[in-house]
Order: structure tokens, then sequence, then C-alpha cells
């Protein structure tokens, strides 16, 4: 015999506060209409097997981590059984990033350190030939009719290791015609390798540089040069009238 079933029609505030009140299990094993029955060719299982069917559903797509009933937790709130994404860890994230080594640690490892047997001039001949190559297309060629000011512009700029530089002027005359290849150029030394296999340390402080490419002679105040080459790539020089040691 059918049972004959009343609809309950709710609106408004009503109807909201309802479904907050409502038990979660009178929701969920709440029996398929009769209609739907011969349509969808199912049965509508007893309190029983709903409530295991329930539980066990629940148990599986809860966090493992959860330490609550589940009936406590859908206790008047509202469970997303949808798929979520989890929250990103922060401490992997971070271990992800690359970690350079700070100045400290780069002295203690001698990662600027040169070795005796790596210091002969002989060595670093090939270096200096990539840097002519490199200023000569620098300067489109670095031919007779390039001016002066051009030159000097790109120069600024560029990068010097490889170069041969010879000291014109210092306040400390046993730096005076010292003249090498550059191995290292820091933000106030450059380091150069001599003829006689020596390396020189020379502060670019009190002393001018001359460098020379094809016929064109460069000078380089030091005094104004103390940058680190990635950083002069970017800066902008102001043009000065006179310049002292």
């Amino acid at each position: 015999m059918a049972e004959s079933q009343q609809p309950l029609v709710l609106c408004g505030p009503v109807c909201n506060w309802f479904c907050l009140t409502c038990s979660t299990d009178s929701l969920i094993r709440v029996g398929i209409p009769r209609d739907l029955v011969k349509v969808l060719g199912v049965e509508s299982q007893g309190d029983s097997k709903a409530g295991a069917f329930t539980r066990a559903f629940l148990n599986s797509h809860m966090r493992q981590d959860s330490r609550l009933d589940p009936r406590t937790l859908l206790t008047h709130k509202a469970v997303i059984l949808d798929f979520c994404r989890p929250k990103k860890d922060k401490s992997k994230r971070k271990s992800k990033r690359a970690k350079g080594l700070n100045a400290r640690q780069k002295r203690a490892m001698k990662v600027f350190h040169l070795k005796p047997e790596h210091q002969r001039y002989e060595l670093f001949l090939p270096l200096h030939e990539l840097w002519r190559q490199y200023v000569i297309d620098l300067c489109n060629g670095l031919t007779p009719t390039c001016s002066p000011q051009f030159v000097q512009q790109k120069l600024l700029k560029a990068d010097f290791h490889g170069a041969i530089l010879t000291v014109v002027r210092s306040k400390c005359p046993s730096y005076v015609g010292a003249t090498g290849i550059l191995v290292q150029e820091f933000k106030h030394i450059f380091k150069i390798i001599t003829k006689e296999d020596k390396l020189k340390v020379i502060p670019k402080r009190n002393s001018v540089f001359a460098v020379e490419i094809n016929g064109f002679v460069s000078h380089i105040y030091g005094s104004k040069f103390e940058h680190r080459a990635s950083e002069r790539s970017a800066k902008k020089f102001k043009a000065r009238g006179t310049i002292d040691l």
C-alpha cells in the first residue's frame, strides 16, 4: 500500500533555518521517490545499510588526520565532499629556491682564490683575444672613423676581464708601470697577471689605468670606476670636466 506523501514547502528565512537545523542523517537517508525507483531500477536501502554506507563514505573522503567523529563534524555544518586542492607547504616551496652563497661563505670556500699553478700569463692569452674580439664587435668594428666619445661610452659598460691594463698614474709610485691581463675585477680592486707570471692586486682608488684596442687608447680613472662589473653595465655615468686622483 502506497504511503501518502505530503509535500513540505518552506520559503524565505524559514527555509534557511530549516536547512540548517534539519538532521543530516534524515537528509542523506531520505528514500528514493517511487516514480524514480522504476526508472532507475534501484531500491531504497534500509536504515542500517544506509547508515553503514554513509559512515564508510565519509571516512573514505575525509582527511585521514581528523580524530573527530564524522557525525560530530556534520552537526549543523556543511562539509565539502568534492575534490579540494591541498595547501602548498611553504617550507618545501622555500627549499626549492636556489640559495646562493654570501660573501663570507665565498671567502671561506676560496671561490675567488686563484691557485698558484694557474697564475701563468700564457694561460690567459686566449682570454685576451676573446676580449679584443668582444670589444671590436661591441664598438661596431672599431674602425678609425669611430669617434672617441662613442668608444668611451661603450667601454664604460663593457666587461674588462681579459683586457691588458697598464697603471699610468697612481698615488702609490710602486703601482706605476704595472701591466698585465685583468683576471678578476672587484668593486675596489683589479687583479692582473703580469708577463712574469705574478698576480698583482691594484686598488682602483687613486689610480689611472690605460687600455689599448686597435690603436685606441682609453684611460680609466679608478676612483670613478668603483663599481662591480654587473652593476656598471646598468649605471649612468655623468660627464665631469676635471677628474683628480
